[in-house]
């Protein structure tokens, strides 16, 4: 089968002629139809993450059709499609897994690190960390849900019942998460890197209410805000945007180092708080929501050769929402 892989971080991704996996006890085997483009694979290649399983192929938003089943899996059929996020398998039995923190375990396995993920024609993924798609969702349309918009509904529920939220960084999370905070009457505030006039454009088209340079103040005080941008002084930027006893929410998985800041834009039952990764409930909850709002993604599609290229465009912010692998 064919398959983006890497060989070494820092190096691109090479188009290579691989052994197709088979399923083993728990898992099956998926005929990949697309795969979601993450700023999270571009950690990987940079060596922002390290210690990744190598050679290895990237790829943690897979949607794809059931081709094999393993021994042991129920519920599943073959021809059905499923889609694959970043949390890829626990143990189910430590105080984490059985108290809903799945996420934290601490040898937890990940999509497209630890395990061959999605930049391939086929791949092999836990029946456990499996969720059924809504079956009117356009594949490309599907791809994006299972990490941008699942960390995103995940930092979403974090900051609680605030009706004014600024985004920080508007990519493919905050303009999924836009979708859902106009779908529970809150209000975004979009921010943006200064003089990107053109993304600002597209929060406003997407629902916010305000866009502006993440070096601005928002018109209001806000409730809360994610902060997508891996981007630490983006941390204190925020804090100065909170009304008294707000929150911002660390939603990526590496962030460049949080400067020191003066207290003084903590004080007043401010917060800071992490996202990591995401639980099963959070895939049911949200993938059930998804077709409510619904959601409709702005998708960029390549071909899996041009998976570098994709990767380049996600890093210059040549795209607008998400980029999207359409492998078959």
């Amino acid at each position: 089968m064919k398959a983006m892989v890497l060989e070494e971080q820092g190096d691109k991704l090479k188009l290579k002629d691989i052994q197709r996996p088979e399923p083993g006890r728990s898992q099956i085997l998926l005929k990949v139809k697309t795969c979601g483009i993450c700023r999270t694979d571009l950690h990987i290649l940079d060596g922002d993450l390290d210690s990744p399983k190598l050679p290895l192929v990237p790829g943690h938003q897979i949607v794809g059709t059931i081709e094999k089943i393993g021994d042991g899996v129920t519920g599943f059929k073959k021809g059905q499609i499923v889609g694959v996020p970043w949390l890829g398998k626990t143990c189910g039995k430590c105080d984490f897994c059985e108290n809903g923190q799945e996420n934290l375990f601490d040898r937890a396995k990940f999509t497209g690190y630890d395990i061959d993920g999605g930049f391939a024609e086929y791949a092999v993924a836990d029946a456990h960390f499996c969720f059924p798609l809504p079956q009117d969702y356009p594949e490309v349309q599907a791809a994006p849900l299972l990490c941008a918009g699942l960390i995103g509904y995940r930092s979403f529920r974090k900051i609680g019942n605030g009706e004014k939220i600024g985004f920080y960084g508007f990519g493919s999370a905050a303009h999924i998460l836009t979708q859902v905070a106009n779908y529970r009457n809150r209000k975004v505030y979009a921010f943006t890197r200064p003089g990107d006039t053109k993304t600002q454009e597209f929060a406003l088209e997407k629902g916010a209410v305000w866009a502006g340079s993440s070096n601005e103040m928002p018109p209001d005080k806000l409730d809360a805000a994610i902060i997508f941008a891996p981007v630490g002084p983006l941390v204190p930027q925020a804090l100065k945007s909170l009304k008294k006893g707000g929150k911002v929410v660390c939603a990526g998985i590496h962030m460049s180092d949080i400067p020191s800041f003066p207290y003084n834009i903590l004080w007043e039952e401010r917060s800071v708080e992490s996202v990591a990764n995401l639980t099963r409930k959070d895939g049911t909850e949200f993938l059930e929501l998804a077709p409510k709002v619904p959601i409709e993604s702005k998708v960029t599609v390549y071909p899996l050769e041009k998976a570098n290229e994709a990767l380049q465009d996600l890093r210059e912010g040549n795209f607008e929402g998400s980029a999207v692998l359409h492998i078959s």
